[in-house]
C-alpha cells in the first residue's frame, strides 16, 4: 500500500466542506493522518479565505483510481469545474505525492509542483511529515519550510475539530 499525501482546502462552506470531506476520504480509505488546519488569504484572486490541511492515506488504487475517487468528493462538496481557475473552491483536493513517485502517472504530475510554492501546502505537509524527503529534491519539508520565505503568504493555525480530534498546531 502506499503512502499518499492529499492537498484539501476550502473557502466556501469551509468548515462544513473540509469536515465531509474528511469523512468521506475515512470512509473510503479508513484511518487518515492530519496535519493541522490553516486559514490563509486566497491566492491568485481576491476572495474569502481559505482553509487548508494535509491529509496523508494509504490505499493500493492507482493514481487514475484515486484522481476519480477525489473528484467525486468534490463534486458531492459542490465542486463547480466551470468555474475560473483562481477562484472560490468549494472543495479542492490535490494529489500531492504517492510514496517516492516522480514524473506524471494517469495525467497527474507527482510529486504536484505547488508543495514548494504555496505556504497553505508546505506548512501543513511539514507538520505532518517533517522528516520525509521530498521525491524531487530529496531534502525534507522541515527543511524546505525552514528555508521558505514566510513573507510570500498570510497563513496561520485555525482551532479545528473532527470526531472529537482537535487539528492544532
Amino acid at each position: 500500500m502506499a503512502l499518499i499525501y492529499l492537498s484539501l482546502g476550502s473557502n466556501i462552506d469551509r468548515h462544513v466542506r473540509i469536515e465531509a470531506a474528511l469523512d468521506a476520504l475515512h470512509g473510503e480509505f479508513g484511518e487518515l493522518l492530519l496535519s493541522p488546519v490553516y486559514e490563509s488569504d486566497s491566492v491568485g484572486f481576491d476572495g474569502d479565505n481559505f482553509y487548508n490541511l494535509v491529509v496523508g492515506i494509504h490505499s493500493d488504487k492507482s493514481v487514475g483510481e484515486l484522481s476519480l475517487i477525489l473528484k467525486a468528493i468534490e463534486n458531492d462538496n459542490g465542486r463547480d469545474r466551470t468555474a475560473a481557475r483562481f477562484g472560490p473552491r468549494s472543495l479542492d483536493i490535490d494529489i500531492l505525492t504517492v510514496d517516492a513517485i516522480c514524473g506524471h502517472r494517469d495525467g497527474i504530475e507527482l510529486p504536484r509542483d505547488e508543495i514548494l510554492k504555496n505556504a497553505f501546502v508546505l506548512l501543513p505537509m511539514a507538520d505532518l511529515a517533517p522528516h520525509a524527503l521530498h521525491p524531487k529534491t530529496g531534502r525534507t519539508y522541515s527543511e524546505h519550510w525552514n528555508q521558505y520565505d514566510k513573507a510570500k503568504q498570510n497563513l496561520w493555525s485555525v482551532e479545528f475539530l473532527w470526531h472529537g480530534q482537535q487539528l492544532l498546531r
